[in-house]
């Protein structure tokens, strides 16, 4: 999975050239040029695609026409489109988010989008109704990658952690759901800087798929990610996002033109599970 986050700073210089931080328009021209750009290059060994909602949403409503470009010519690429988003509220809030982001004749046209739990399962049944109605899926937060993430995450509460229920609330749902098929539209996301809470939760949710933030530039590893995988090496999809997107300001590519970087540190990211899974 390739995420796609702009950030002005640190898109090759032929995007940012003679741009102003506070032209807004032409901010978003930019990454809408990057975005489109980093698609064509990624499409034919990219799982999928995942847009941060954050980053386009930070230059108004010109950004958001960018992302609409940038999940249209994803589709059409043939690439699925995951809406990073952590969105949820409660009641026809919900509601409203759920049919604004997921299902191909949505607004956005996302097939997914991560949702976060701590409303309750009242506020994410209707992103659940939603996914099941419009043949999509939603990742819920389980185990987040940020080192703040435990706070709450890793509470106990009678005698499991806090992401445990959640985990246990994911699985259960997924497996009601899946029907003939081993994995549901309920998926969790568990980061690769918890290896072993990731080798556990893969275990305790054996129908859901996994999204796995953290490889990469957060400094987890193929090894650590290698637990997320059920036996037939399914059942994840693992992220990277700056050390694909802003691969030309790595010195290992140093000296590349930003796109053959690009496109080598995906192929290098492909080596480096092909040699960890052996």
């Amino acid at each position: 999975m390739v995420g796609i986050d702009p950030r002005l700073g640190l898109l090759p210089d032929v995007f940012q050239k003679e741009v102003n931080p506070a032209d807004f328009q032409a901010v978003a021209q930019a990454f809408q040029d990057f975005s489109l750009a980093i698609l064509d290059i990624v499409a034919p060994y990219a799982a999928c695609v995942k847009p941060q909602l954050a980053f386009f949403e930070a230059v108004g409503p010109a950004g958001m026409h960018a992302l609409g470009r940038v999940i249209r010519h994803a589709r059409k690429l043939g690439l699925p489109v995951v809406l990073d988003g952590k969105r949820n509220d409660i009641g026809s809030t919900a509601k409203g988010y759920a049919a604004a982001y997921l299902g191909e004749t949505s607004a956005w046209g996302g097939d997914a989008l991560t949702v976060s739990p701590y409303l309750g399962d009242d506020s994410l049944q209707p992103f659940v109704d939603t996914a099941v109605e419009k043949d999509a899926g939603i990742f819920v937060l389980v185990k987040t990658s940020n080192p703040g993430g435990g706070m709450l995450q890793d509470l106990n509460a009678d005698g499991r952690t806090l992401f445990q229920h959640v985990a246990d609330w994911v699985e259960k749902t997924s497996a009601n759901l899946a029907g003939s098929e081993k994995y549901g539209p309920v998926g969790a996301v568990v980061g690769a800087t918890y290896p072993e809470q990731l080798a556990q939760l893969r275990q305790r949710m054996p129908h859901a798929w996994l999204l796995v933030p953290g490889y990469g530039a957060q400094g987890g590893t193929a090894e650590d990610v290698r637990s997320a995988f059920d036996a037939d090496g399914l059942g994840a999809v693992v992220n990277s996002s700056r050390g694909i997107l802003f691969a030309h300001s790595r010195k290992e590519y140093a000296g590349m033109p930003w796109e053959k970087a690009v496109e080598q540190a995906i192929l290098d990211m492909k080596n480096q599970f092909a040699f960890a899974f052996g």
